[in-house]
């Protein structure tokens, strides 16, 4: 009986299946990080005392996914951290174009900053409510630095971050604006570094 090709050059089998192999891989990471999670590192104190520096997170891509799949639009809940693409990303200038904070208020909803306290006005609560004793359980830092009066618009989010002193936070209430919901990667999960800092959000 004659012997196949490959038989007869196994490193020739070998190298197509390691091409294989690695091209898999490489589709397979792909998937994930599209559909599934995505990994960011923490850069800036905007989130503090929350999140840090270095913090590593891991981004459940799975809500997106689903709601794209229902032809629907994905929408946080109130008080989840999420990472979203900067809308005024511009790499020339060195601004991060991924960035992380939290969902303060929805469209059609007013949110009031005054006197360090932040308030949100709609159907539920004509009369006002503060999410940082709440919903967000005192993670933000006190007080809220600035003097807003908004109402969010449709289609978008109003967003903070947690070190929400002076200007350590770019965010909704001044320099970023609301974020687009199509800019959404999707809600922080988990932190995994630093390992004595593990926990989920």
């Amino acid at each position: 009986m004659e012997s196949s090709f490959f038989d007869r050059h196994s490193k020739v089998k070998d190298a197509i299946s390691l091409i294989f192999f690695v091209t898999g891989v490489i589709v397979g990471t792909l998937l994930i990080n599209t559909f599934v999670f995505r990994s960011f590192n923490v850069e800036g104190p905007s989130m503090e005392s929350t999140m840090y520096t270095g913090d590593r997170l891991i981004v459940n891509r799975l809500p997106v996914t689903m709601s794209q799949l229902k032809n629907t639009q994905y929408i946080p809940k109130r008080g989840q951290v999420i990472v979203f693409k900067n809308p005024h990303f511009n790499p020339t200038v060195g601004r991060e174009e991924y960035i992380v904070k939290r969902v303060i208020a929805f469209a059609g909803e007013r949110v009031v900053v005054r006197n360090g306290t932040v308030t949100v006005y709609n159907t539920e609560y004509p009369g006002g409510f503060d999410p940082d004793p709440t919903i967000n359980h005192n993670e933000p830092g006190q007080p809220t630095s600035g003097d807003v009066d908004t109402t969010v618009a449709q289609g978008t989010l109003f967003v903070m971050g947690d070190h929400r002193e002076g200007t350590y936070s770019c965010d909704s209430r001044d320099c970023m604006g609301t974020i687009p919901l199509f800019d959404v990667v999707g809600p922080v999960s988990l932190r995994i570094f630093p390992f004595d800092k593990i926990r989920t959000f």
